[in-house]
């Protein structure tokens, strides 16, 4: 009873972790996503009017919510300091807090289940944690050193270097931990990385011009410049973030044989739509980049699609058949067969009242612990465990290639 109520607890502390991980990063990505549009979409005012002599870049009218709105924006900073000055930080530090308390809850804890996949590499989980951590800090210390590099002066170089970092660092975790634990460790390394540009660059260069001002001092505009280029990195970033949130549901892509390059290319779909919407704000339309990017996604679904599996013929059949003949398909199992697989190697989890260590609840809600619930998810077992192979969850019930072989000639014989 006691490890019950553990794994309700756990239960309860990823719904409401994960909940606040989703509010924070909507409203970090969110301020992202308008102040790139606003920094885009603002015009210059008219030479000699008082905007510019005020110091003012650009500015913009803005209807919402009922009301108008004037933004605008200054070369360095105003001639005086305001009273109220509004700060956009707790957004970015929020969303990686909870970021970083979900890999604990989900992965972490259990990681022997959530990040070995012993077919991959003969990892501990602790071994295997910190893998994971280490991800984390390499990631900051490389792009931070990049930027601060003479690559940091050619964006469009910087940008490229980045993205091959990236696709080298997934390369590695995808030959080191489980596909899910390895797609979702790039995506903790790009949100520590975009966090950092928060913590490290854009509010401390935020702090000088303060401190100048108040100091009564000229601020430096290097300070706006350094927050504006990681400020648009981590516009960049988000597109890439956000699939890789919810990757975790989409196991046809991080089982994939070659799932490192399938994240690779969706990713770089997500840049270059990204980067539509960014010379869209500036008045240009490139249709070109979203074309671009959707081509990229449908290539990558035609790619991955599973392909048809032709059940091999039992030996016995295959040594009577005459040479070129061709062999006979295996035999569908019986129901009561295929019952037995399910309830030893599924239903230790999937069931209403889980016996598997860290299960309080069903996954997914899905329940096998009866022929109707087996026949009710027969599409959902067959592509789990036949095609995807991602199930049972780092294979802890240790599910033969035989009796995957034997699910998936049940239901390709119409699952009876």
């Amino acid at each position: 009873m006691e490890a019950l109520l553990v794994s309700y607890g756990i239960d309860w502390a990823n719904l409401l972790v994960r909940w606040l991980h989703l509010i924070t990063g909507i409203a970090w990505i969110g301020a992202s996503f308008y102040f790139v549009w606003l920094d885009n979409s603002i015009r210059p005012p008219k030479p000699g009017s008082d905007l510019e002599k005020k110091g003012v870049s650009g500015e913009l009218w803005a209807v919402h919510g009922g009301g108008f709105y004037n933004p605008q924006k200054y070369q360095v900073a105003p001639a005086e300091l305001p009273e109220e000055l509004h700060w956009f930080k707790w957004e970015a530090y929020a969303t990686w807090i909870t970021g970083v308390a979900m890999l604990f809850i989900v992965y972490y804890f259990n990681a022997s289940a959530m990040m070995v996949d012993k077919s991959v590499a003969n990892l501990t989980g602790p071994e295997a944690v910190g893998v994971g951590i280490g991800t984390l800090v390499l990631g900051w210390i490389v792009y931070d050193l990049l930027c601060k590099s003479p690559l940091g002066k050619r964006e469009g170089l910087l940008g490229l270097v980045m993205f091959v970092f990236i696709v080298a660092v997934a390369y590695l975790l995808t030959h080191l931990l489980s596909g899910r634990a390895a797609y979702i460790h790039v995506g903790a390394m790009i949100g520590t990385i975009m966090v950092g540009n928060v913590l490290m660059v854009i509010i401390p260069g935020q702090r000088k011009l303060v401190e100048a001002m108040k100091a009564g001092r000229s601020p430096d505009p290097i300070h706006g410049r350094k927050g504006k280029q990681r400020s648009v990195h981590n516009n960049y970033f988000t597109l890439p973030i956000l699939f890789i949130m919810i990757s975790n549901h989409y196991a046809m892509t991080y089982t994939h044989a070659y799932s490192w390059l399938v994240l690779a290319a969706i990713m770089a779909a997500g840049v270059l739509i990204r980067h539509f919407f960014n010379l869209r704000h500036k008045g240009r339309v490139s249709v070109g980049y979203p074309i671009a990017g959707v081509v990229l996604l449908l290539a990558v679904a035609v790619a991955i699609a599973p392909r048809p599996i032709v059940p091999a013929a039992p030996a016995a059949s295959a040594a009577s058949a005459g040479e070129g003949a061709a062999p006979a398909a295996a035999a569908a199992p019986d129901f009561a067969r295929i019952q037995a697989i399910v309830t030893q190697r599924c239903a230790s989890c999937h069931s209403d009242k889980p016996t598997q260590a860290g299960f309080a609840t069903a996954p997914a809600g899905m329940m096998l612990q009866t022929p109707e619930l087996i026949h009710q998810h027969a599409a959902k077992i067959f592509q789990r465990a036949v095609q995807t192979k991602d199930m049972p969850l780092a294979n802890m019930t240790q599910m033969t290639d035989a009796e995957r072989a034997e699910l998936a000639a049940w239901f390709q014989a119409g699952a009876k």
